[in-house]
């Protein structure tokens, strides 16, 4: 999946970490929400961004029909790790979660989350991204940091 970033380069989620991400797709009514973070890199001389990795829901993580609340230390200390493996190259993009929905919108709640872990959290660029994984399609929104701005990417 490659979409065009505000700065018109690209975001690609790998085929790995997509499919990880549709193992949880809600499309039974007992199935829960589901979500972690996205793990990648910047691409040298470019504007480009590649998520090569997602974390899955983890023990801890708060997951019901309609509400995915990740477990900060487990999913934490998998970026950290991965970060030091890595050598510094592999990097926190964002957040990702499902909706039990055919076309996945954003709630207020989310929202409110994302605005809140941009103006919060350490991370190496201007912008995250936020993967809605609904039943038919999943969509990507890009949350600016100095602008506290989100919208959708296509």
């Amino acid at each position: 999946m490659v979409v065009i970033r505000s700065n018109k380069g690209k975001l690609k989620i790998d085929i790995n970490p997509l499919s990880v991400m549709q193992l949880y797709i809600q499309d039974l009514k007992d199935k829960k929400e589901a979500g972690g973070v996205l793990l990648g890199r910047f691409i040298i001389d470019s504007k480009d961004i590649v998520v090569d990795r997602v974390t899955m829901p983890m023990v801890g993580d708060i997951r019901s029909r309609f509400k995915f609340i990740r477990s900060e230390k487990r999913h934490q200390k998998v970026i950290t790790n991965a970060w030091i493996k890595s050598e510094g190259t592999c990097n926190y993009l964002g957040e990702w979660h499902t909706h039990p929905e055919d076309y996945p919108t954003p709630s207020g709640q989310d929202i409110k989350n994302w605005q809140e872990i941009l103006s919060t959290r350490t991370f190496s660029s201007q912008y995250l991204y936020f993967v809605i994984v609904g039943i038919e399609e999943t969509r990507i929104w890009e949350g600016n940091k100095r602008k506290l701005k989100i919208k959708r990417i296509r």
